[in-house]
């Protein structure tokens, strides 16, 4: 195994969930984190779609216990900028050459996301076999997973996109998947006590 499949491997163990955060407040951001660490929940994506996205990664990171990362990367620059922030691993839509090279040479935990076969044969002649299954209920579900876990046996997945709280534990259940992503734990006005129960919820899900 290389060292950055052991480093992804790493984050994908911290829990059966990651969450997949979109805040606009930077003032939000330590009360969500110590509650999702508080119900078990240490792997936290935090996605570049708002301005305040870098600024809630650095504070997230300031929390004890949580393992901060950026989802939305889609460039060079996004990395580096996410990097610089405190990130710890590096959550993409989809896979790009440019992207991916600048991925590898970081030597950051990288979740480079994928939707078909050739997707994944770009990923692995970089030197990747971890990767975020997405859209993964629009990309066909369970079953395009299971068809492209088939002949890519080595390879273990993150599915990402509408997988809810009922859904999590089947898509957990499956051999190639090491933990899904989900945006059900932190859903919008919740409080922090209204988080932390979700997030005990996520982190006791096993399929």
């Amino acid at each position: 195994m290389s060292a950055m499949t052991d480093s992804v491997d790493a984050v994908m163990a911290l829990a059966p969930v990651i969450p997949v955060l979109v805040i606009d407040d930077i003032d939000s951001a330590i009360p969500i984190a110590t509650a999702l660490v508080a119900g078990g929940l240490r792997a936290l994506e935090v996605t570049l779609r708002t301005p305040a996205a870098l600024g809630v990664i650095r504070a997230m990171s300031s929390v004890p216990g949580a393992v901060v990362g950026a989802g939305t990367v889609l460039n060079p620059r996004d990395l580096d900028l996410s990097l610089q922030a405190g990130a710890k691993f590096i959550v993409s839509p989809g896979l790009t050459e440019p992207l991916g090279k600048a991925a590898v040479e970081s030597g950051t935990a990288f979740l480079p996301g994928v939707a078909t076969s050739a997707d994944i044969m770009r990923g692995l002649d970089l030197g990747l076999d971890r990767f975020k299954f997405f859209p993964a209920t629009a990309a066909g579900g369970l079953p395009a997973l299971s068809a492209l876990a088939a002949p890519f046996h080595m390879v273990r997945f993150c599915p990402t996109g509408g997988i809810t709280e009922a859904s999590a534990p089947e898509w957990l259940a499956h051999k190639a998947v090491g933990c899904v992503g989900g945006s059900w734990v932190v859903p919008k006005g919740a409080t922090a006590d209204e988080i932390e129960v979700l997030a005990r919820r996520a982190a006791g899900l096993r399929g």
